[in-house]
């Protein structure tokens, strides 16, 4: 008889290729697969190729501060024993923060009521090596942050968003609810939170690039307005780096986990002294 038992992991997405498995690059899931047949091997009869499903397929570079993962125990090892027992199979650059055993019916995905995502930004005119990996360094100019925000704001509620997903995906539609957004400055750090029902492919990562365009003038925050809302994919053409963005969270009707392993696990950085970029005309 087999238990369901859901995962709420940490990765630095800098050596993987995503979470999804693809033949011949490493992925978060074949590494975890791997250390859950260590510890729990699957009977000959129900041999597959992924054990662990997960509540969003981050991109090659994406970290991840809150990811939940599902996958079915057919050994002894109690819920509470998962935790520790693969933080010890698996790399440094991946770590269980909690386990628990949940209904047999109950999906990493498909349970999930909301996923949420934090952005970082380093506008500063001189590089930090040790922002660098989780971050996206613009030293060009100082960023317009209010209009920024403004452009942000609008995105709340149900839309079709199409024009903000990457090629190659399989969606039906592009209409998905963003339920909060957040955008926030503390000296040359920026800040942006997002929380959707879910996201398109490449979504946040292609708005980044939009905000960053009107943050430092090159694009009016009308005609971001026009392209999302008027579905003009083929003129966002700038995506952000992956490295600066981190899935935070995704939530549940009923609590999962004790929220000191769930809730904003990912430090904020900051700089006690700021040297920002010069500062550039706003686009008309």
């Amino acid at each position: 008889m087999s238990e369901r038992i859901a995962l709420c992991l940490q990765y630095d997405g800098g050596p993987f290729c995503g979470w999804q498995r693809q033949k011949g690059h490493p992925s978060v899931q074949e590494t975890l697969d791997k250390a859950i047949d260590d510890l729990d091997p699957l009977p000959s009869s129900s041999q597959r190729l992924s054990r662990s499903f997960a509540a969003g397929r981050t991109d090659s570079g994406v970290h991840a501060a809150g990811q939940v993962v599902h996958f079915d125990c057919h050994g002894s090892i109690p819920a509470s024993r998962w935790a520790a027992a693969l933080n010890g199979r698996l790399p440094a650059t991946i770590r269980i923060s909690a386990a628990a055993a949940v209904a047999s019916n109950w999906h990493a995905c498909f349970s999930a009521s909301y996923r949420r995502y934090r952005y970082t930004i380093f506008n500063s005119r001189r590089p930090n090596l040790f922002l660098a990996p989780f971050s996206w360094h613009r030293y060009q100019c100082q960023l317009q942050d209010a209009a920024m925000a403004r452009a942000l704001s609008e995105l709340v509620g149900t839309h079709d968003f199409s024009a903000l997903q990457k090629a190659g995906s399989n969606r039906r539609h592009g209409c998905t609810t963003v339920e909060e957004v957040e955008l926030s400055r503390e000296g040359d750090l920026l800040t942006l939170e997002i929380q959707a029902t879910g996201f398109l492919y490449g979504m946040v990562r292609l708005l980044l690039g939009q905000l960053v365009a009107i943050g430092e003038g090159r694009l009016s925050e009308a005609n971001f307005r026009s392209r999302w809302q008027r579905c003009l994919r083929e003129e966002v053409k700038e995506a952000a780096p992956p490295q600066g963005l981190c899935l935070l969270r995704v939530g549940y009707p009923q609590p999962v986990f004790p929220l000191a392993a769930w809730y904003d696990c990912l430090p904020r950085h900051r700089l006690e002294v700021s040297d920002p970029p010069p500062a550039v005309a706003t686009s008309g």
